[in-house]
């Protein structure tokens, strides 16, 4: 298959203030396939909608065989596949039985989950309510990912704008930071989930859409500094693990992060920033789920997800209420969680995930998203 990148309706950029960003060649995923996706994704989900859960009993596997949901050049298709045993892992706390999660039915396979997890990506969007997401014509995709994986009803920002909010899930605290500037102004020191993961002896790596050179510390067209945390911490082995460890993203042919998917060496954590128009900062809800259409489905078909051991969150930086969605095989399909949940909430989880005891400033107290959603 030929490498090709993205490309984003150009209505899609229409009636935005300023000039438009500068984009790169992107193939249109059909409306009618995502249609057919959210069809998929939503398949054996409750008719009464979404449930609450605080601690739930996971739902039975299904023994049928799913239809796959699979991208090429960026158009989705749907391949009929047969129902694959689920791998199985000698530190799994208990091994899923019936068909290997993929894009089509990414959750609900029951099971108890791992006492920690081998990869937990975060996936981050930008600037909107749920109510702007979640049910809407726009988003058909994360819709259906919404309602056959898990969600939260009330999850918060802790601060404003962006920067601030990518800082504090990563380190604990906003560091007093209440703008975008640049790392050059903000030179923080302090402990981060990044360094974490790698005094573990794991790695943790940033991949950024757009970004024109490892760890670059200033804009650049459609990429935005102030979406890449890593950038800013510069205590310890930080800037020398930025240079390594802080990539660009690629395409869904091709890149690191295809890369990484496709030899199966996944690192523990991933953050993955979409550049300025599909994390729909610069473009409409429509252009981000499409995007993730094509996107998100790579991690769900690959082998360290049908293993069981990957956990995927897709996350929106601020305005409170946002979307928040929760995507493993354990996740009880249609499950809602209620508790007030914030970033810290995810950096205090995915700390325990990753079997990291100690945890960073705020994130101590913050509730676990684990029982809530079967993690």
């Amino acid at each position: 298959m030929a490498s090709t990148s993205w490309r984003s309706p150009a209505s899609d950029l229409v009636g935005l203030a300023g000039t438009r960003p500068t984009l790169s060649r992107r193939p249109i995923i059909r409306t009618t396939a995502i249609a057919i996706a959210l069809t998929t994704l939503a398949a054996g989900c409750a008719s009464s909608g979404p449930r609450t859960v605080v601690a739930s009993s996971p739902a039975p596997p299904s023994t049928a065989a799913s239809p796959v949901v699979t991208s090429t050049d960026g158009a989705l298709i749907i391949a009929s596949t047969a129902a694959r045993p689920l791998a199985s892992s000698t530190s799994a706390a208990a091994a899923t039985t019936g068909p290997a999660p993929s894009s089509a039915s990414p959750c609900g396979h029951g099971g108890r989950p791992p006492a920690t997890y081998d990869h937990v990506v975060w996936i981050w969007m930008e600037n909107h309510r749920a109510d702007q997401v979640i049910g809407t014509d726009d988003a058909p995709y994360e819709t259906g990912l919404a309602s056959t994986c898990g969600q939260a009803s009330d999850y918060r920002e802790v601060g404003s704008p962006s920067l601030p909010n990518y800082i504090a899930a990563t380190s604990g605290d906003t560091q007093g930071i209440d703008d975008d500037a640049p790392p050059t102004s903000h030179r923080l020191t302090v402990d981060n989930l990044f360094r974490q993961v790698r005094a573990s002896g794991r790695q943790a790596v940033s991949y950024q859409e757009a970004m024109p050179s490892a760890c670059s510390l200033t804009n650049h067209a459609t990429y935005a500094v102030k979406h890449n945390p890593a950038a800013y911490y510069q205590g310890a082995d930080d800037r020398a693990a930025c240079a390594r460890d802080n990539v660009a993203l690629g395409t869904i042919n091709a890149g690191p992060f295809h890369d990484a998917l496709a030899t199966d060496t996944l690192p523990a954590f991933s953050f993955v920033t979409p550049d300025l128009c599909h994390d729909t900062h610069d473009c409409s809800v429509a252009n981000g789920d499409e995007w993730l259409a094509a996107f998100v489905p790579t991690i769900l078909d690959s082998a360290a997800y049908r293993a069981g051991r990957t956990v995927v969150f897709l996350v929106w930086d601020e305005e409170t209420p946002m979307p928040f969605v929760a995507i493993a095989p354990t996740v009880p399909a249609g499950s809602a969680m209620s508790t007030r949940l914030d970033h810290y909430a995810l950096l205090r989880s995915t700390e325990d995930m990753l079997g990291i005891a100690e945890h960073l400033g705020r994130a101590a107290a913050a509730p676990s998203l684990r029982d809530g959603f079967t993690l």
